[in-house]
């Protein structure tokens, strides 16, 4: 069984909008494409992503690109007793927690994101990697 894994804001505009980080976002998105990974994200960063890749390419060019990410990734939700939790935990940043406790509820097995306090915050039940970290623990 592939692993489940959870794509943060940041990894998916890496992808998408070829930032810094884009290769190695590039090569996670192959491992889910190739069903060697399962790829999740939570309606909200459907939402982020939307309005950055709408200001960046125009409504028609976004809708495309987002109806391609959705061939392979899957999106989850957040249910009423994981935000109270989410938001009763000790994450700081509210949108992380909530991102978080969304892919602790659904069983995930990692979350990727770029940002480092995160990844201080992560419990052992659900660690967080960076795009890079992932790629040399997954290859």
């Amino acid at each position: 069984m592939a692993s489940k894994i959870f794509f943060d804001a940041n990894i998916l505009l890496d992808l998408t909008l070829k930032r810094s980080n884009y290769d190695n976002s590039r090569l996670i998105m192959e491992l889910a494409v190739d069903h060697k990974i399962e790829a999740y994200t939570s309606t909200s960063i459907l939402h982020i992503l939307g309005h950055y890749l709408t200001k960046a390419y125009g409504y028609s060019h976004a809708k495309e690109l987002m109806l391609s990410l959705l061939v392979t990734l899957t999106i989850i939700d957040i249910t009423h007793e994981t935000a109270v939790m989410a938001l009763s935990s000790n994450i700081t940043d509210i949108e992380d927690a909530l991102q978080y406790y969304t892919a602790i509820h659904h069983k995930l097995n990692y979350f990727i994101s770029g940002d480092k306090q995160l990844q201080k915050s992560s419990i052992p039940a659900l660690p967080v990697f960076t795009a890079q970290e992932f790629l040399k623990v997954f290859l």
